[in-house]
């Protein structure tokens, strides 16, 4: 697909930067038949669930974008106070506390608990996350999917860590404006056109951040309920995903767009970029730390390591990626 005339119609058809386009059920079966496609092609079949592209030569390449040793957060604060975006929020406790009048050794102890997939703590969606048509990334069984956790595609299939070359593509920069409001959608032409001012273009194996300045308009306005109105990408857009062989999706957002532009599917992106091409999607990250690195220095790549926790058959993982500069 990669170069094709097909691809080349189906994002020339999009609207203009800024606006809300719909698309029809009927060209989301395409593109989605085009993507799974893709991915049937390219995966390989020893290594389910391996993440698209990365190899130990786009490891060593990425290592190479290490100049400053500068580290840098990409994970949002974990909150524990509910919100309209987090109902549920996340629940720490001290299980054991000091006496402070004690003499000799003594622990502090804490539990954490955490609805991982909601939409305010940064995590890593597992391909078993999504289930559409009754199966699983690659035609896996959604009955792999018991009470007792996924025994297939879980985040376990990445208890090596994903790291690669992280490139961060900030939209709002592009626009003009400090963030894009909830309800918008990013663009395949908005990609191409931040690559082409940020002197940055993405590839194989790398880890894409698209940046919609979601987490900057949350902390200077306010939480909202995200789960209504956010910003995402056009599910045209994982296009690129597919022509660049991107191997990891981050957003400061859902990476999907509520409401959905698509007719009868209310979260097209993760049913394209998790079920049909196999790339691993980063909700709710956090990039104000990062753009003003990567705008002093005019680079826009870099060493990127993400470790979800070893969680043997769990559908998702909290994350803190770190950024290396």
């Amino acid at each position: 697909m990669t170069g094709s005339d097909s691809s080349a119609e189906a994002h020339a058809a999009q609207p203009g930067r800024g606006a809300r386009p719909r698309e029809s059920r009927a060209a989301f079966d395409a593109l989605y038949a085009r993507l799974r496609q893709v991915a049937d092609d390219t995966a390989p079949p020893d290594r389910p669930g391996a993440p698209t592209g990365i190899t130990r030569a786009t490891v060593l390449a990425a290592a190479a974008e290490v100049r400053t040793g500068l580290t840098v957060s990409l994970a949002s604060p974990i909150d524990t106070r509910t919100a309209p975006d987090d109902p549920h929020p996340a629940v720490h406790r001290i299980t054991t506390r000091p006496r402070t009048a004690a003499a000799g050794l003594q622990f502090a102890t804490d539990r954490f608990a955490m609805n991982v997939h909601g939409d305010a703590d940064s995590h890593l969606d597992a391909l078993c996350h999504v289930v559409f048509d009754g199966t699983l990334h690659g035609g896996v069984p959604a009955s792999t999917v018991t009470d007792e956790g996924a025994t297939a595609l879980s985040v376990a299939s990445l208890h090596d860590g994903l790291v690669g070359r992280g490139v961060l593509l900030d939209i709002p920069r592009l626009r003009g404006v400090p963030w894009l409001e909830p309800g918008d959608c990013v663009t395949y032409d908005d990609l191409v056109a931040a690559e082409a001012a940020q002197h940055v273009r993405v590839g194989a194996g790398d880890i894409l951040l698209v940046r919609v300045g979601h987490r900057r308009r949350r902390e200077e306005l306010g939480p909202w309920d995200a789960a209504r109105d956010r910003v995402g990408l056009h599910p045209a857009a994982v296009e690129f995903l597919a022509e660049r062989r991107v191997a990891v999706l981050g957003g400061d957002g859902n990476n999907d767009t509520a409401p959905s532009p698509t007719d009868g599917v209310d979260f097209p992106v993760h049913v394209l970029a998790l079920h049909a091409l196999g790339v691993y999607l980063m909700d709710y990250l956090r990039f104000e730390d990062l753009v003003p690195r990567c705008a002093e220095a005019e680079r826009w790549s870099f060493l990127c390591v993400v470790a979800p926790l070893r969680l043997p058959a769990a559908t998702g993982s909290p994350v803190n990626p770190i950024a290396i500069l």
